[in-house]
């Protein structure tokens, strides 16, 4: 079903001593996650997710809510809102909402639905 905080599992993108917490297939989370560490999300989650690191979502992933962190990658399906440094959309990913980002990169086939917002550095100070 899941796994969370396995320290055998990290991500290529990530330095060797970063834990990842996996949601596999066919799990189906509600509610609100706030992370530490990578996340990546396999399975089905509806609510708010915190990160202060990355959040992959994989080809069966699908978030609907909200995604705060430092990065997002998207190989499945993110509906709702968005705000990340970076995001990420591979080529079967799909992210139908409002992402506010400074880097917002789509690779050929990747979708995307809705707005975008730049992040400048006046927005990071006001939120402090």
């Amino acid at each position: 079903m899941a796994i969370f905080n396995s320290s055998d599992v990290t991500n290529k993108n990530s330095s060797p001593d970063d834990k990842t917490t996996i949601i596999t297939a066919g799990a189906k989370i509600k509610g609100e996650v706030e992370l530490s560490c990578n996340i990546y999300i396999d399975g089905e989650i509806e609510g708010t997710i915190h990160s202060s690191k990355e959040v992959n979502v994989g080809k069966n992933g699908h978030i609907k809510g909200t995604v705060i962190t430092k990065r997002l990658i998207v190989q499945g399906y993110v509906e709702g809102s968005v705000e990340a440094d970076r995001v990420d959309i591979k080529a079967a990913g799909r992210i139908k909402g409002e992402i506010t980002s400074k880097e917002l990169v789509i690779e050929s086939k990747g979708i995307f639905e809705g707005n975008s917002i730049v992040k400048t550095s006046d927005m990071v100070e006001n939120r402090k």
